[in-house]
C-alpha cells in the first residue's frame, strides 16, 4: 500500500494507547509516559477495561467506547488479542497502528493462520496501516510524538533513522543523544509486516522535514518496491545504508562458479549501489557520511588536495584514502609555484601540502586558497593539530569564509580536544563538515567519492536491448522449454553455446556427439586440432575429472585423449551417466585473457549479472564484481571496471588493450537474458576469451528453473512490448516508451517550443529545460512512471513529435500527466493520439485516477481532455484549470 495512510501514523492528530497502565515497568505504562513527557499537542486516550484512569487521564474500557476514532493506535496487549483490536479500531475508524507486540509468528489455532497474518487480514478491508509488530515504536520529534517504549526521547532534527532491529533503534539513540544528533523521525520496522523500507522510504523522500534518511537494514522483502522507493528518494536527499550480515557466507552448492560467488552481501550492494544511496561499515560511519552530504558542495571528480600543518597526519590521511581506493590530486605546476611563493622553502613540496607546524595565519589562508582554486583538486580536506603559535579559533575564523564560498567540497579535520573544540563547533555551526582524526576525514571524503558514483548509476535507467542485431528470444525459449519438458535441469555444453549464439554471444563452434567414434567424425569435419570435453549431465565442472583434453592434433591422439577420459570419469564418478563427449576447434589466442560473466539468482533482488577474471582458478581469485539487471554499455563499464582484472584488459607493456566496447556488448546481452529469459536461473560464460580481436566463449553453462518460481527482476527495464507502429497522414509514427538515449531528441522538442508554449507547459517562463531535468524525464522508473513518445524515424533528431508522461503515487491510485507536442505539429492529432495510449496504459495497469492541470489560456489542452471524458474546473484560489478523469468505477 505504500504511503497510504501513513499520515496517521507519522502525524496523528490523536493517539489511543491499546493496553495503557500504570504498573511501573510495563510497556504500557513506558509508552504512556513517553507521550505525555514527549509534548503531544492531540489528545490522549488510554484503553484499560480494569482501570477509571491511567497516568491521572480518564480510561477507556474499549475500543468502542472511545469517544472519537484516533489517527493512531498504540498496542501494548497480548498477541492473541491483536487481530481482533485491529478489526475493531478499522471498524471505528483508525487509519494507523503501531504493534508493539512480540509473538505474532505464532500460529492463531493449530493448522491456521498465524497471528500476524489474522492481524493483515483484519486491517486490509480498512487500509489501516500497521508499524511492528514486534518493534519499539516511533518518534518524531517535530509534532512532540513519542509512540514508544524507549528509554529516552529524540532530539528533534533533521535526519530520518529507521531500523530493523529494536535493540539497536534503542543503543542508537542513546548513542545519538550523547552526541547531540537529532531527529525528523526514528522508526523500529520491527517485522514488517505491513510497513517496510519501501513505504518509508517513499514518505521520508518527500518530506520537508528530512535532509537525510538514514537506515540498519537486516533483510529486504520487496525488492521492485524497495527499489522503486529507494531510487525516487536518492533522487531527491542522501540515502545512507548500514547493513548487517556482511561476513562472507560459506560456499553454497551451485552448478556454475557465479552461482557460487554472487553471495547475497553482494547483491545487496550492488542494489544499493543502482539505487543511488551510500552503503557504509558502521553506525559512526553512517552519522559522518550523512554529515558529509548534507553540507558539502558537490563533488565534480575524484582527486583530493590535503594541507595540513602536520606531516605526519597528512600521511595518516594519504595512507587511508589509498589503502581505499581513493585518488590524492597531483598538484600541477601553476598551483606548486603558488605554493612555493607563499610557504617556507621547507614545505613538502608535494600533497599533501605540510605548511609547517609554525604557520601564522596567513599561511593557511594563502595555502587553502591556492587548494581551492587549482582545477586539478576536486576536493580539499583542511588539518590542523594544535600549536602555540597561534590559537585553532583564529586559524578556524580565518579559513572559514573561505571553507564556505568554496565551489568544492571542504572537509577539515581539528586534531586534539580542548584546545580544538571551539575550532569544531566554528565549523559545525557554519555547516562544514569536521571529523576527529585523518582516518575518519579520507573515509568521509570516499563517501562523497561513493555517493557521486552511485548518483551516477542512479541516472542510468537502460533498456533491456543491447547493441546490434536483435536477439532471437523465440529461439531461445524454444530451447530452455525443449529441455524443461524433458525433466532437465541443465543444458548440455552445445545447447547452451546455442543459446549465447541466439543472443549474438561470439561462441567457438561446438560438436556434440554420443561417442568416440562420432567424436572422430566430428573433428575430421571442424579440422585439428581440437578440444574434446566429457558430457554428463552430472559432471558440472569437467576439469574436476580431467574431463577436458586441449590441443589435440590427430585421430589418434583424440582416441587416446576419449579412452583415458571415459576410464577416469568411471574411476572418479562412477555415479556419473556419460552421454558422450563434445568437439570443438582449438582456439589459439595465447595473449586473451580469461574473463568470466555470468547470471545468477537472488532469492530477493532476482537476476544479477556477475563479471570477473575466469578460468578454473574463479572461486579462489574471487576477483568479481555484481550488478542488477537490465544493464546498458555505461553500466556494463562500470561494473567491469569494479575489477582488477579491468586494469589487465587496459593493456600492458607489450600487451595490447583488449576490445572492452566487445566485452562490454557482451554483458549487456547477457542482461538481456535476464530480462527475456525467467527459465535461466544460472548461467556461466568461463572462459570468455578476451583480447584486442574481441571475445569468444569457449564454454557456458546454463542450469535450469520453471518460469513460473522465478524470481522477477528487481528494476523493471524497457518495456518494448508496449511499442506501438502508427500512421499519422500518411508518416509512420512508432508510440512507445522514453528511452534513455532519447535525451538529445527530447531537448530538440523543448527546443523547438515558442516562449508562449514553454509557459503553458511549464507554467512559467524559461528559455530552456536544463540537463539534470532532461536526464530525470529520460531516465525513468518504468514501474511508476511511464512517458510515451511519438517519434518520426524520418526526420532525425526533429522527429520526437510528442511526448506524454505520468508520475503515479507510490500506492498506484493516482497518476498526474503532462504533455507537449512539437512545435509546428499541433492540430494533427498528435496530443490525442500519446493521452489515449497513456489513457490504455494506465487502466491495464489498474490505476484508478488520472488528473492534471493546465492554465486557462490553454484551450487546446482543455478541449483535448474533454474529448477524452476528463471533467474540468477552474481551481478555487490558483489560477489553474483541474482536470481529472475517473479510469475505473
Amino acid at each position: 500500500m505504500s504511503v497510504r495512510n501513513l499520515e496517521a501514523l507519522f502525524r496523528p492528530a490523536s493517539v489511543a494507547v491499546i493496553g495503557a497502565s500504570d504498573r511501573a515497568g510495563s510497556i504500557g505504562a513506558l509508552v504512556m509516559r513517553n507521550l505525555l513527557q514527549g509534548g503531544f499537542a492531540g489528545p490522549v486516550w488510554p484503553v484499560n477495561p480494569k482501570r477509571d484512569t491511567v497516568a491521572r487521564l480518564r480510561a477507556w474500557a474499549g475500543v468502542g467506547q472511545l469517544p472519537q476514532a484516533p489517527d493512531l493506535a498504540i498496542i501494548c496487549t497480548p498477541a492473541p488479542t491483536v487481530p481482533g483490536l485491529v478489526a475493531e479500531l478499522g471498524r471505528k475508524g483508525t487509519r494507523a497502528a503501531v504493534v508493539l507486540t512480540a509473538g505474532l509468528k505464532a500460529a492463531q489455532r493449530p493448522g491456521g493462520p498465524t497471528l500476524e497474518q489474522a492481524m493483515l487480514d483484519a486491517a486490509r478491508p480498512h487500509l489501516l496501516r500497521i508499524l511492528g509488530p514486534n518493534c519499539v515504536g516511533l518518534l518524531v520529534p517535530g509534532v512532540g510524538l513519542n509512540a514508544s517504549f524507549a528509554h529516552l526521547a529524540a532530539r528533534p532534527g533533521r535526519l530520518a533513522f529507521v531500523s530493523q532491529s529494536g535493540a539497536l533503534a534503542t543503543a542508537m539513540l542513546d548513542w545519538s543523544d550523547a552526541r547531540g544528533i537529532g531527529f525528523s523521525h526514528f522508526i523500529s520496522l520491527g517485522d514488517s509486516a505491513d510497513v517496510d523500507f519501501g513505504d518509508v522510504l517513499d514518505y521520508l523522500g518527500s518530506d520537508a522535514g528530512t535532509r537525510a534518511i538514514l537506515m540498519y537494514v537486516e533483510s529486504v522483502k520487496h525488492a521492485r518496491k524497495f527499489m522503486s522507493a529507494a531510487r525516487a528518494a536518492a533522487r531527491n536527499k542522501p540515502v545512507l545504508v548500514v547493513k548487517a550480515g556482511r561476513a562472507p557466507e560459506g560456499a553454497r552448492a551451485a552448478a556454475s562458479h557465479t552461482g557460487a560467488l554472487a553471495g547475497s552481501d553482494a547483491v545487496f550492494d550492488a542494489a544499493v549501489r543502482r539505487a543511488g544511496m551510500l552503503r557504509v561499515l558502521t553506525l559512526e560511519d553512517l552519522f559522518d557520511a550523512a554529515e558529509t552530504l548534507a553540507h558539502a558542495q558537490p563533488l565534480h571528480g575524484e582527486r583530493l588536495a590535503i594541507v595540513t600543518n602536520g606531516g605526519g597526519a597528512g600521511v595518516l590521511a594519504a595512507d587511508a584514502l589509498s589503502v581505499a581506493g581513493g585518488a590524492l590530486a597531483p598538484l600541477a605546476a601553476a598551483t606548486l609555484q603558488r605554493l612555493d611563493a607563499a610557504l617556507p622553502a621547507t614545505w613538502s613540496h608535494a600533497n599533501p601540502v605540510d605548511i609547517i607546524g609554525d604557520a601564522p595565519v596567513e599561511r593557511y589562508t594563502a595555502a587553502l586558497q591556492a587548494l581551492l582554486e587549482a582545477p586539478e583538486a576536486d576536493a580539499v580536506l583542511f588539518m590542523h593539530a594544535p600549536t602555540a603559535v597561534v590559537p585553532s579559533p583564529e586559524i578556524a575564523d580565518a579559513c572559514l569564509p573561505l571553507m564556505r564560498a568554496a565551489a568544492k567540497p571542504v572537509l577539515t579535520c581539528w586534531l586534539g580536544g580542548t584546545a580544538v573544540a571551539p575550532a569544531r563547533a566554528a565549523c559545525a555551526e557554519a555547516g562544514v563538515p569536521t571529523y576527529e582524526t585523518p582516518e575518519r576525514a579520507a573515509q568521509a571524503f570516499l563517501h562523497l567519492v561513493q555517493y557521486r558514483r552511485n548518483q551516477e548509476a542512479l541516472l542510468q535507467a537502460p533498456t533491456a536491448g543491447g547493441d546490434g542485431a536483435a536477439p532471437d528470444v523465440a529461439a531461445a525459449r524454444a530451447l530452455l522449454e525443449a529441455a524443461l519438458a524433458d525433466g532437465r535441469d541443465e543444458l548440455n555444453e552445445t545447447e547452451a553455446k546455442a543459446l549465447l549464439a541466439a543472443y549474438g554471444v561470439p561462441v567457438v563452434a561446438t560438436r556434440s556427439v554420443p561417442g568416440t567414434e562420432a567424436a572422430l567424425a566430428a573433428a575430421a569435419e571442424i579440422g585439428y586440432p581440437v578440444v574434446l570435453k566429457i558430457l554428463s549431465p552430472q559432471i558440472s565442472h569437467k576439469s574436476d575429472v580431467g574431463g577436458v583434453a586441449l590441443d589435440l592434433g590427430s585421430a589418434a591422439e583424440l582416441q587416446q585423449a576419449a579412452d583415458a577420459m571415459l576410464a577416469r570419469v568411471a574411476r572418479l564418478r562412477p555415479d556419473a551417466h556419460v552421454a558422450g563427449f563434445t568437439v570443438q576447434a582449438m582456439v589459439r589466442r595465447p595473449r586473451a585473457h580469461e574473463l568470466i560473466v555470468g547470471l545468477a539468482s537472488d532469492a530477493v533482488f532476482g537476476p544479477v549479472v556477475l563479471f570477473g577474471q575466469g578460468g578454473t582458478a574463479v572461486e579462489v581469485v574471487a576477483d568479481r564484481a555484481i550488478a542488477l539487471p537490465p544493464l546498458n554499455t555505461n553500466l556494463a563499464a562500470d561494473l567491469v571496471g569494479r575489477t582488477r582484472v579491468a586494469r589487465l584488459l587496459a593493456g600492458y607493456r607489450d600487451r595490447s588493450p583488449a576490445d572492452l566496447r566487445a566485452v562490454h556488448e557482451a554483458m549487456v546481452k547477457v542482461s538481456q537474458m535476464a530480462c527475456d529469459l525467467p527459465q535461466l536461473a544460472e548461467l556461466d560464460i568461463n572462459p570468455l576469451l578476451a583480447d584486442e580481436h574481441g571475445v569468444l566463449a569457449l564454454d557456458a553453462r546454463v542450469k535450469l528453473q520453471p518460469a513460473q518460481g522465478a524470481v522477477p527482476l528487481a528494476i523493471r527495464p524497457y518495456p518494448a512490448q508496449l511499442e506501438e507502429p502508427v500512421q499519422l497522414g500518411g508518416e509512420a509514427v512508432l508510440l512507445r516508451p522514453i528511452r534513455p538515449e532519447d535525451e538529445p531528441l527530447l531537448r530538440s522538442l523543448y527546443a523547438s517550443a515558442t516562449p508562449e508554449e514553454m509557459r503553458l507547459r511549464f507554467f512559467l517562463a524559461r528559455r530552456e529545460v536544463p540537463r539534470s531535468e532532461l536526464a530525470r524525464y529520460s531516465q525513468i522508473d518504468y514501474d511508476r512512471d511511464m512517458t510515451f513518445v511519438a517519434v518520426a524515424p524520418a526526420h532525425g533528431e526533429a522527429g520526437l513529435l510528442g511526448e506524454v508522461r505520468s508520475v503515479c503515487d507510490p500506492d498506484g491510485e493516482q497518476a498526474e500527466f503532462s504533455i507537449q507536442v512539437r512545435h509546428g505539429w499541433q492540430g494533427q492529432g498528435i496530443g490525442r493520439l500519446l493521452l489515449s495510449k497513456l489513457l490504455r496504459y494506465l487502466r491495464e495497469r489498474g490505476v484508478r485516477r488520472l488528473v492534471g492541470q493546465c492554465l486557462p489560456a490553454n484551450d487546446a489542452m482543455v478541449a483535448l481532455a474533454r474529448g477524452l471524458g476528463f471533467e474540468s474546473r477552474r481551481h478555487p484560489v490558483e489560477d489553474v484549470v483541474l482536470l481529472q478523469l475517473e479510469l475505473r468505477h
